[in-house]
């Protein structure tokens, strides 16, 4: 009735699975008496707190930190009393979470990966190497059969998960296998009739869309997610909001949807993706947000450069992306608007993935960064507040922390009419994107997926793939 404390209670008889290549089938666990290990509220208080547990190390627990009562205190190391943590499996059936506060989003927090269920035996005897193939245990429609490690992930049925699950039903697919391959092989896989669902890379979109076979197995799938530019608003000139808010005006999105992008995409003023709870939506607000306007631009970065008695080519900004052919093309895009614009000279420079995104972080002196954001769950909490927010996941990146862009996204998230709680958020991007610039917008998510006739495919609001709810016909 609060709002703060919830109590959750467990289905009976769900077990415990792993995948056997000596029998090649799915089995359940057994404990050490021989009986089958269920999935128990023991498992998801272990769960929730082994993520919080500073040891862990979780990139994301700070989600947790940020709503459930002593989290923070755990995580930070604080406290390390757990009982102190608001997670209390009541009786193997009865989990109770309190919550900080009674905001709207907190069940949504409750459903997400960072509080499932996790086994304890095996984790203590696996260490690090608990999810590996053959020793991984789970529980949900489907179990690991083999990961090798920057090839392929394959997930096979689970036969002992209930029939009767309320919108998570039993895999009508035996087997699942994911190929990691960047998105020109594995669109040359599609075509080969090696893989059933690809991307189309940027580079064939034409040629699919022309062709009167495969522009029928296309789709543009929505994602819940925004593409941006980051500013490091600690590094000259960046550190001027009106160099950030210039390169920003300057940033034809329409142009970069339409000529590099290929329509899969919406041009966005503003950061919270709209379709997740109370992010403001373009009919609502249409005069919200950072918008192309070549004026505005000029007249930020000419303010700007007569106070510091500069000119345009004096200026030296670097624009970095992780590689892929994409973000180069973006790259390439945008910087010719700025060198249109502003005449200015920005370099380009890549940097492959893990490197690039350690770097974002560690190194100071970079400047405007690739960036992008896809909900862990909807609500536009997920959006500004954990992302921009002191302490949120692009702190160490834009270097930026602000108090009254913290009391705007702690006052939206108590808010409970959701009319009042959009208003709110819009007030955060408005914030966020003009008067701050502390990054430029670029688009939100949607891409073009291409499938095998044979795929019967139930499309997704989140943009994530629940592959339980596809089939194949025969």
């Amino acid at each position: 009735p609060d709002g703060l404390v919830y109590t959750f209670h467990l289905r009976a008889g769900v077990p415990w699975v792993k995948y056997d290549a000596k029998t090649k089938q799915v089995v359940k666990v057994k404990n050490g008496e021989g009986k089958d290990r269920m999935v128990t509220a023991q498992d998801f208080e272990y769960g929730i707190l082994r993520t919080l547990d500073p040891k862990t190390a979780s990139d994301y627990a700070y989600v947790l930190t940020y709503v459930i009562s002593n989290a923070f205190q755990f995580n930070s190391g604080e406290i390390t009393d757990t009982a102190k943590v608001g997670v209390k499996a009541i009786d193997d059936a009865t989990l109770r979470i309190t919550f900080l506060e009674p905001v709207v989003y907190n069940l949504n927090i409750a459903g997400m990966w960072v509080c499932h269920a996790q086994p304890s035996w095996l984790i203590e005897e696996k260490k690090d190497r608990w999810t590996e193939t053959g020793n991984q245990q789970s529980y949900g429609p489907f179990t690991l059969k083999e990961w090798i490690h920057d090839s392929s992930l394959t997930l096979v049925k689970n036969p002992f998960w209930p029939a009767d699950m309320p919108n998570i039903p039993q895999s009508k697919i035996d087997e699942v296998t994911f190929s990691m391959l960047d998105s020109t092989p594995a669109f040359a896989e599609f075509e080969a009739g090696n893989l059933d669902v690809a991307g189309i890379p940027l580079s064939d979109v034409d040629r699919v869309k022309a062709d009167p076979k495969l522009s029928k197995q296309v789709e543009n799938v929505p994602a819940m997610g925004t593409e941006f530019y980051a500013f490091n608003v600690k590094k000259a000139p960046l550190d001027d909001v009106r160099v950030r808010r210039a390169l920003s005006y300057a940033i034809d999105r329409k142009s970069l949807i339409d000529n590099i992008v290929k329509g899969q995409g919406e041009p966005a003023p503003w950061f919270c993706r709209p379709g997740a709870a109370a992010c403001p939506t373009p009919d609502k607000y249409p005069n919200l947000g950072i918008k192309y306007d070549p004026a505005k631009s000029k007249s930020e970065l000419d303010a700007y450069l007569k106070e510091k008695n500069l000119t345009a080519d004096k200026l030296n900004l670097t624009l970095t992306y992780n590689t892929t052919e994409g973000n180069k093309k973006i790259a390439e895009a945008i910087a010719a608007m700025w060198k249109e614009i502003l005449g200015l000279n920005v370099k380009i420079t890549n940097m492959e993935r893990k490197v690039f995104y350690a770097q974002r972080t560690s190194d100071p002196n970079m400047q405007i960064m690739r960036s992008s954001w896809v909900q862990d769950y909807q609500d536009a909490n997920n959006f500004d507040k954990e992302v921009f927010s002191t302490g949120g996941a692009f702190m160490d990146i834009t270097r930026w922390s602000d108090s009254k862009f913290d009391e705007m996204c702690a006052t939206a998230a108590k808010e409970q009419d959701p009319a009042k709680r959009m208003e709110l958020y819009s007030q955060a991007d408005q914030y966020l994107v003009v008067e701050q610039a502390v990054i430029a917008p670029l688009y939100w998510y949607s891409g073009l997926v291409i499938y095998q006739p044979h795929v019967k495919h139930t499309p997704s609001v989140t943009g994530y793939d629940w592959f339980e709810k596809w089939d194949i016909s025969k």
